[in-house]
């Protein structure tokens, strides 16, 4: 089915479900252009935190951006109040599955027909959790990394999508300081995650067989690569019940992985040790997230 393409989308605002750590960071980035960003949760304090963390970091980001101009933030518990007249919703919910296909459901019912529904997912591809969609040409995944340190994102199709979002997106996003590379085919982890994925799961290995400490992994990463922060701090930033999912999704759909990086993650896990949400992680952090 044909799919409207948004109009006067400089005028229109963009939705972001989900307060959590990418969910403030994709908000930041729809905030460096004037315009207003609506942010859903069901949390009070997450949606305060993550309207903080914008208002804190917009005039700096915007600064960066050519022709950037900080916006507006609104945070609601209120999902028609957030989708109201928006060009953009981008969902930003936990890895979890069921909780998608709801969402989804939702966005496909609650939104302007002229919408676009984006997943930030990390693993799942759109095709998995449409089914609860009648619209699936207006879906896809754009998928961020850690914005605005990592700028770039994955654009990939539910197996519906309308050409049309892409080639608007490739241009329109850009603008917001943010980078898309569309993935030709469907691909569990998209382009760069796929690569990160194997660094990740080795760095896991490497300390879950005792061979070597969280730090020195980072420490010698920092030395060979000149980058300025590891693996395993990155992953505290990412938050290691995250990564967890991320892994036993994979894991799910490739038997033959090895179980160590499971099973450390899942230690700390269980151990409320989640990374810097929570001040615990592979390192300790003086105020939780």
């Amino acid at each position: 089915m044909a799919f409207t393409l948004p109009t006067d989308i400089q005028n229109r605002p963009v939705a972001v479900i989900g307060a959590g750590t990418l969910g403030r960071r994709i908000a930041l980035m729809f905030a460096t252009r004037g315009g207003l960003v609506r942010i859903y949760d069901k949390s009070p304090q997450a949606g305060d935190a993550a309207r903080a963390y914008v208002e804190e970091h917009v005039r700096e980001v915007a600064a960066g951006i050519d022709g950037g101009k900080p916006g507006r933030v609104t945070v609601t518990d209120d999902m028609a109040e957030a989708l109201l007249d928006a060009w953009l919703v981008v969902e930003a919910v936990p890895e979890r599955l069921d909780l998608k296909k709801e969402v989804f459901g939702e966005l496909d019912r609650a939104s302007r027909p002229d919408t676009i529904l984006a997943s930030n997912s990390s693993s799942y591809a759109t095709s998995e959790f449409i089914d609860r969609v009648e619209h699936p040409e207006r879906v896809l995944n754009v998928h961020f990394y850690m914005p605005p340190q990592q700028d770039a994102v994955d654009l990939m199709s539910d197996g519906h999508t309308d050409p049309g979002i892409f080639d608007l997106l490739k241009r329109e996003l850009p603008l917001f300081g943010i980078f898309p590379f569309v993935a030709r085919k469907e691909s569990t982890g998209f382009i760069f995650n796929r690569v990160w994925a194997a660094i990740k799961r080795e760095a896991l290995e490497v300390v879950a067989e005792g061979v070597s400490t969280p730090e020195d992994v980072d420490a010698m990463w920092k030395l060979n690569t000149g980058l300025a922060t590891g693996p395993f701090r990155m992953m505290d930033h990412v938050g290691l019940d995250v990564v967890l999912d991320i892994e036993n999704h994979y894991a799910a759909e490739r038997p033959y992985l090895p179980a160590g990086p499971r099973e450390l993650l899942q230690r700390y896990v269980d151990a409320g040790h989640l990374g810097v949400k929570s001040g615990q992680g592979f390192y300790t952090y003086d105020t939780p997230s």
